[in-house]
């Protein structure tokens, strides 16, 4: 961060890199840096068949194959035995990684997964190709030019639906509800991801922050100040706009949470032993509240990931802002990746992190504190949201959580009656935005506005 009059999170809590696509959290520790394990003598057999197993494929298979070809295979599928975050990435897998962090790269905008062979979309990033062409969080990518996209590695995947920015591309699409397939044909962009876009309402500054990249902090202190500036004052209220912010960097997530707390803590972090425990919280010498104590609501979706989780949460449980939208992705794990000097990189799962209340959002995410669906997409009641629960081998909630209290009682709500058709005759192209607003203004009034209290139980142990 370059303004040296401003903290600079990046600087202040080191080694905390965050992946914004993958929706994982990352601390870089050099390898040199681990002790080297001894082979316990208990696991010299296994060893010894995986050796005996390796000359047999090089002896016998079909066609010649490389034992690096071979090893690399292995050490994949140790990684693909634990959570859906951890990972094996050789040095163009490593790159890559390092490419989308950075925030610029050619492609469609789009956070995906793989399932049952298939290319799966988590949640297109705002303002990218893939969400001006209208792909859902849910539809499944099965064919990139007349290709079928089957049976093939997350990773290969995402490398064909990149490519030279201003190439087309045509992506066939099923979408849960719809009865024929969905041709879209995309034009690539270099996906330079600015973090943060204002406009103001009225007196209430609208704020969305699509990822947590590298410069999201310094953006949002920028955005909120060219607010006051636009307006001649401070607003009266401010509505954050987290939906399909898939995250990225944990230092930008506790930076951005400062801006709008004036103390306590932000979000911890816990491994596997009790000693394995770093909480970070607001430090109120820099200045405290930005917004002087405004009201702030919170917008979230199944897309908001990771560190949106971390900001929603924290200010959700300090009670300095409404969390509206729908449940979030429930990514609440800390990776930490490990360099090798070949380039390649280890991706390992070592830490769950909870909010300021003890509540773990890993697997059942943020609750918001009232849930609004979005009225004004059509398909909103047949396609599926994808969050961290539907993955394979995610990991679990320590507290454990109950499918049936995550999901929607099925019974209408009075308030939310009218069809994408009734909106859109209304000029209403955004519901979410439309009720935040509109509960915004209601709250500067002094109206009441009911808020339910959910319990969020504490992690065991």
């Amino acid at each position: 961060m370059a303004n040296p009059t401003t903290r600079q999170p990046a600087t202040r809590r080191p080694h905390l890199w965050r992946n914004a696509l993958l929706l994982t959290s990352l601390t870089a520790v050099p390898v040199a840096a681990m002790a080297m394990a001894q082979v316990d003598a208990e696991a010299v057999p296994e060893m010894q068949r995986f050796m005996e197993v390796l000359e047999a494929v090089q002896d016998n298979y079909v066609e010649p194959v490389s034992r690096d070809k071979l090893i690399e295979g292995a050490i994949k599928g140790m990684l693909e035995s634990l959570d859906p975050h951890s990972a094996y990435m050789n040095k163009r897998d490593f790159n890559s990684l390092r490419t989308q962090i950075d925030g610029e790269y050619g492609g469609l905008g789009l956070s995906v997964t793989m399932e049952d062979g298939v290319v799966k979309v988590i949640a297109p990033q705002a303002d990218t190709p893939a969400d001006r062409a209208g792909l859902k969080s849910g539809d499944y990518i099965t064919h990139i030019d007349g290709a079928l996209l089957y049976g093939m590695a997350l990773d290969e995947a995402v490398e064909k639906l990149r490519g030279k920015p201003g190439s087309t591309v045509k992506l066939t699409v099923v979408r849960p509800g719809r009865d024929k397939p969905i041709d879209a044909t995309i034009v690539r962009e270099v996906i330079d991801l600015k973090p943060v876009k204002w406009e103001m309402k009225g007196n209430i500054a609208v704020i969305r922050l699509s990822t947590f990249s590298g410069d999201a902090f310094v953006d949002m202190r920028s955005a909120i100040v060219s607010a006051e500036r636009a307006l001649g004052r401070k607003p009266a209220g401010y509505i954050l706009d987290l939906r399909s912010n898939p995250g990225g960097r944990l230092d930008q997530a506790v930076g951005i949470s400062d801006i709008f707390m004036t103390g306590g803590e932000i979000v911890s972090e816990r491994g596997r032993r009790p000693a394995d425990v770093r909480r970070f919280s607001a430090e109120t010498m820099q200045g405290g509240d930005m917004t002087n104590g405004a009201p702030i609501i919170v917008l979230i979706d199944a897309g908001s990931a990771s560190a949106s989780e971390i900001v929603a949460g924290a200010l959700q449980d300090s009670h300095r802002a409404v969390v509206m939208g729908e449940r979030s992705f429930g990514k609440g794990s800390v990776q930490s990746v490990v360099e090798f000097d070949d380039g390649a990189a280890l991706r390992l799962t070592v830490a769950r992190y909870y909010t300021p209340s003890g509540h773990s959002v890993q697997e059942g995410g943020i609750e918001p504190d009232i849930r609004v669906p979005q009225l004004s997409d059509p398909d909103y009641k047949t396609r599926p949201q994808i969050r961290e629960s539907a993955l394979r081998r995610h990991l679990a909630n320590e507290a454990g959580v109950e499918d049936n209290k995550l999901e929607d009682d099925g019974m209408p709500d009075p308030r939310f009656t009218q069809t994408a058709d009734q909106l859109k005759k209304q000029g209403i192209e955004d519901f979410q935005m439309h009720y935040a607003l509109q509960t915004m203004q209601r709250i500067m009034q002094g109206q009441p506005v009911q808020v339910p209290v959910a319990a969020t139980p504490k992690p065991k142990g």
